[in-house]
Parts: C-alpha cells; sequence; structure tokens
C-alpha cells in the first residue's frame, strides 16, 4: 500500500519504541519494533480482530481494515457499538486490534511442545471516528485497495447517501509490536529417540481463478490487478 502519510503521521525513525503494553511476557526474543515488518505484517493481511471494552466487559469484533502510512482505519456502520462509542464529543475509544498469519503447524514429539508458526502484530492505542469528508474518502479507498490493490479506482466511490451510512474509526501505529515464531519443533533432548513424526507442516494462502458474476457484461474483460493477483 503506498505510503501516503500525513505530515503529522510521518515518522522517520526505523522501529517503534516499546512500552510496558508491547513487551511481551513470554518469549521476549520472538517480538520486534521493527516499522517495514509491521507494516509488511498489516499489509498481507485482511482481517483484524478489534477489543474494547463495552459495559464492563471485553468485545472483540473481526473486521476489515487498511493502512495508509502511520494510520489505520476501520470501517463499520454508523450504527456498531464501536464506531458511535468513538464519535461525538467523546476523547476516542480504547483498542487493542491484532492481525495473525498462521505459516505453519509445528508438530513435536511431545504434546507440550506442539505450536504454529506465525507473524503477528499488536497496536495499542484511542480510536476516533473521521469526521473529515476528504479523509474519509482516503480511508474508504484505503480499505477497498487492501482488499484488492487498484480496486478503487475500478469502482463506483460511495455516494452521499452510503457516505453518511459508513463510518470509519482512525487508530495512528504509535504503540505497536510484531511477533515471529519461525522454524521446526522445540523438542526435549530425551524425546529425540521417541518413534513420533516431528516437524513442520506450511500453511499457504492461494487465489483461485476469478469467477465473474452472472450478469457481468461479457465485453468487460479481466483487470489487470486481478491477473496479478
Amino acid at each position: 500500500m503506498p505510503e501516503t502519510a500525513t505530515p503529522e503521521t510521518t515518522v522517520d525513525d526505523a522501529a517503534y519504541e516499546p512500552t510496558d503494553r508491547t513487551v511481551p511476557t513470554r518469549s521476549r526474543h520472538r517480538a520486534s519494533y521493527d516499522r517495514d515488518l509491521v507494516h509488511a505484517i498489516l499489509d498481507e493481511a485482511y482481517v483484524c480482530h478489534l477489543g474494547f471494552v463495552r459495559d464492563g466487559a471485553p468485545v472483540v469484533l473481526p473486521t476489515l481494515y487498511g493502512r495508509v502510512g502511520e494510520r489505520l482505519y476501520i470501517h463499520g456502520s454508523t450504527g456498531s457499538r464501536p464506531l458511535r462509542m468513538a464519535g461525538g464529543t467523546d476523547p476516542g475509544l480504547p483498542v487493542c486490534l491484532t492481525v495473525t498469519h498462521v505459516d505453519g503447524l509445528v508438530l513435536a514429539r511431545s504434546a507440550f511442545h506442539h505450536s504454529i508458526n506465525y507473524r503477528s502484530v499488536v497496536v495499542h492505542g484511542t480510536a476516533h471516528q473521521v469526521t473529515d469528508p476528504e479523509e474519509k474518502r482516503t480511508a474508504l479507498d484505503a480499505l477497498v485497495d487492501h482488499v484488492v490493490p487498484g480496486r478503487s479506482l475500478d469502482s463506483r466511490p460511495a455516494d452521499a447517501k452510503e457516505l453518511a451510512a459508513t463510518a470509519v474509526l482512525r487508530l495512528d501505529l504509535t504503540e505497536v509490536s510484531a511477533k515471529v515464531r519461525t522454524g521446526g519443533p522445540n523438542d526435549e533432548p530425551e524425546d529425540a529417540t521417541l518413534p513420533h513424526w516431528t516437524g513442520v507442516v506450511p500453511l499457504r494462502t492461494g487465489y483461485g481463478a476469478p469467477v465473474p458474476a452472472d450478469d457481468l457484461d461479457p465485453a468487460v474483460a479481466l483487470p489487470d490487478y486481478l491477473r496479478a493477483l
């Protein structure tokens, strides 16, 4: 995704500053604050999980998102609870946003050491509802292009009614960490001779051939950005 951060969110540092909330209590060696790694993990995923507190109880919702520079945009209905909680004169909604890729199943000789290879990002911060019309259009374009790069230029933009029915949250990438596990099982030395298969089963994400809608005009060719997938 293009790096189009606004001046107030442009950051020159190559890494995010660790905080008490972004330093893990377990497997600290797997944590990273590298900005490029965080961006790559975010840009490759489609769904995030947005956590917040509602009426004193935790709530976690899966939703789409898009990144523009050092900001994430999350969209939803104007009637959804997190969007309403972050709007108006409220100072914003404290949230925790997560994204995870599962890259492999790690099968050890012992049940205790079974694991997965993964890449994840955790973002802490305060989400605010986007009210500026231009920023809102930029955010919605980013959401569409996050799913399929180039798609926002090849679809009708939202009209006034659709914009009024759609709310967008903005979450700055300030308090951020990545965590990555790679490699094989960590078996105990005394288990090395056990007669159990051990290793990694890789997981891959792939795309099938695009299936045109039933009412698509045959004269409309498959766009290059879909061929590139």
